[in-house]
């Protein structure tokens, strides 16, 4: 490493990766903002449609039928969980929680829907079934992403090729931390809904026209759609944020190196000047000799 051109040629290599790392940071930073952002707008129209399902279930003697299959009834092996990962890498350990986490919680042999490369390179290496292969996401999610995945997952419910649905995905609680989250999305749970809504205000009995469960077929389907994309926009961000302090910690580690790289240049050349003037003063007292 004393050698002068090595360490040109390493620096020049650091120096190309410090531009890499801060451009890839600056464009998670502007991606960030923008996913936080359009969360922050569609957040009033997805907390109303929970609102709608608390208070249709919360006053409606409504605790049977196909959207309320009593969770012990059901096979571990036919959940179906909504695994979202990101599509590439360098996001510090942003994908490797999210995989431990289903490895640990999910069953070998069990149904997965996955999004992102990352996840999909993974879990298929490992005997869990796809039941979709949903494509890759170059941009921030979209409402049609959240619908396709909603009216597939209704789909498979009513049909009876699964009897339970799960998203797990990763929420953001601060910049520097973002954690796992699972929620349990079908069957409904009455106990979890009438608590969340009597914590809020009494529940009254009401009368809906034409029923209730009609009313559920129109409702379960947005409702889901409304999680799934509130999640996928959620674990977008967190994608970002990740991204963003690892290439933020990358550049501070690349500065930190060429520092040490610019002092060992300085001391190779330093000791390079010495030999060259020690040679000469060498060669004149010789010649004075």
């Amino acid at each position: 490493m004393d050698n002068m051109r090595d360490l040109r040629a390493r620096m020049r290599s650091v120096r190309q990766s410090l531009q890499m790392t801060t451009a890839m940071k600056l464009i998670s930073t502007s991606k960030l903002r923008k996913a936080r952002r359009r969360l922050e707008d569609t957040l009033p129209y997805f907390e109303g449609i929970r609102t709608t399902m608390r208070e249709i279930i919360a006053r409606s003697g409504l605790d049977r039928g196909r959207w309320f299959t009593a969770p012990d009834e059901a096979d571990p092996r036919r959940c179906a969980t909504l695994v979202i990962t990101a599509d590439r890498g360098l996001a510090g350990g942003y994908n490797n929680s999210i995989i431990r986490y289903v490895e640990e919680n999910t069953p070998h042999g069990s149904m997965l829907m996955p999004i992102g490369f990352v996840g999909k390179r993974t879990f298929a290496e490992r005997n869990y079934v796809f039941l979709a292969d949903f494509p890759l996401m170059p941009k921030e999610p979209s409402i049609a992403n959240a619908r396709e995945i909603a009216n597939l997952v209704v789909r498979l419910y009513r049909s009876g090729e699964i009897d339970h649905f799960r998203v797990v995905f990763t929420r953001m609680v601060s910049m520097v931390k973002q954690t796992v989250e699972e929620i349990d999305l079908l069957p409904l749970s009455r106990g979890k809904i009438v608590e969340a809504e009597s914590s809020a205000r009494p529940a009254s009995m009401m009368s809906f026209i034409p029923d209730e469960e009609t009313l559920l077929d129109l409702l379960v389907p947005a409702y889901l759609k409304g999680i799934i994309y509130g999640a996928l926009i959620e674990a977008y961000a967190c994608e970002q944020a990740a991204r963003m302090t690892a290439m933020e910690s990358s550049s501070k580690n690349a500065k930190e190196m060429l520092e040490r790289l610019q002092l060992l240049y300085n001391r190779a050349r330093q000791g390079a000047i010495t030999a060259e003037v020690s040679e000469i003063v060498a060669g004149a007292a010789a010649l004075n000799g």
